[in-house]
């Protein structure tokens, strides 16, 4: 992808379209009134992971991305929803199907489903959120390939940069000095998150003599919000004040938490706000919908980006925090906005694995 094109990536917060409820067919946008003609009959297809297209996080940005292609070129564009793994195969099959030139795998857990369907597929380009593949002709150790294809995209995201601020902003507003992470299935996805998290709270710690606790957990589900709501009632009543919710779908159960517990709670992917506005400290943005925006013209315009993985970071615009800073001070909002255009400036370089995070905790 052209750098230049990511430079102008926004992040004032996702643009709310309304997005109908589905089950597993393949849902096309482009016949409304008012839509542009198709452009040259491009047609770009998404599959969403079990979080579903209503998730209120990257699966649902995604998916809002794609409705702007639309709007914006007239491409035909459709999704279907996946309830569990056993369906993202038939459902590849179904955008393929469909005559779809690009198809997209929306999530990390796709990842292995999305290079089959490549290799099967030669002549459809395929693309994938979160998820980096090793070089073509990498072989796995039973000896298939599992590298890239030329027809295969890469797209991740370095979220330990936005995370960093917001663990940051955490420590500075935690009055109980004890704040938390609840993450979905642990990957080296959601480690970026959580490592990057923990150490803006070192960092605050170690520069503005604070002395704040990270309590960690994973609860293995992006769907399950009952599951969300429990870990976040257990971490509120254990003393946490905030707690960053990373998990998709089941992370809404934290924010229902922090909403009946009185407490604070950070959200994660696109801007959460207005799930909970005296709630929300904070939200990590990724922007999801622009990145699929911008891979998809660029299929669509014949570049080459195939065999590529794309990892974008606070100096593209890709990532990000909320502008929303309602429940914290204004000396810590200019602060983090500060941290962030270190961030940028290659100043500071925040950690997205536990060796990192400990090799960084130790230079502090």
């Amino acid at each position: 992808m052209k750098k230049n094109r990511l430079m102008g990536l926004a992040l004032a917060g996702a643009v709310a379209l309304t997005v109908a409820g589905c089950g597993g067919d393949a849902k096309p946008a482009g016949s409304e009134a008012g839509s542009a003609p198709a452009e040259a009959d491009y047609k770009v297809q998404m599959v969403t992971d079990m979080g579903g297209v209503n998730d209120r996080s990257f699966n649902q940005l995604a998916w809002e991305g794609l409705q702007k292609l639309n709007k914006e070129t007239g491409i035909e564009v459709g999704y279907t929803e996946s309830k569990q793994e056993a369906d993202y195969a038939t459902n590849l099959d179904k955008a393929v199907d469909s005559d779809a030139q690009t198809v997209w795998g929306i999530g990390f857990a796709m990842a292995g489903a999305i290079r089959d369907a490549a290799k099967t597929n030669p002549d459809v380009h395929f693309a994938i959120i979160d998820n980096a593949y090793p070089e073509k002709g990498h072989k796995d150790d039973k000896g298939n390939e599992d590298g890239l294809t030329d027809n295969l995209t890469g797209v991740t995201f370095k979220t330990q940069e936005p995370s960093f601020v917001a663990g940051y902003i955490a420590a500075m507003t935690s009055e109980t000095g004890k704040v938390g992470f609840v993450g979905g299935m642990k990957s080296d996805v959601l480690e970026t998150f959580n490592w990057g998290f923990q150490a803006g709270v070192a960092y605050a710690n170690k520069a503005e003599g604070k002395n704040v606790e990270v309590v960690s957990q994973y609860i293995e589900t992006f769907t399950d919000a009952a599951k969300g709501k429990a870990a976040g009632q257990k971490m509120y009543s254990d003393g946490c004040d905030i707690v960053f919710a990373c998990a998709g779908n089941a992370g809404n159960g934290v924010i229902e938490a922090a909403k009946e517990s009185n407490k604070k709670v950070i959200g994660v992917d696109k801007d959460q706000y207005d799930l909970a506005p005296e709630n929300m400290l904070t939200s990590v943005m990724k922007n999801v919908d622009q990145a699929v925006i911008e891979v998809s013209k660029e299929a669509a315009d014949g570049e080459e980006i195939g065999g590529k993985n794309i990892e974008l970071s606070a100096k593209d615009g890709a990532v990000g925090i909320s502008e929303h800073h309602d429940l914290m001070s204004e000396d810590v909002y200019k602060t983090a906005q500060d941290l962030f255009q270190q961030i940028k400036d290659g100043k500071i370089t925040p950690p997205g694995t536990e060796k990192d995070f400990n090799d960084y905790v130790a230079s502090l």
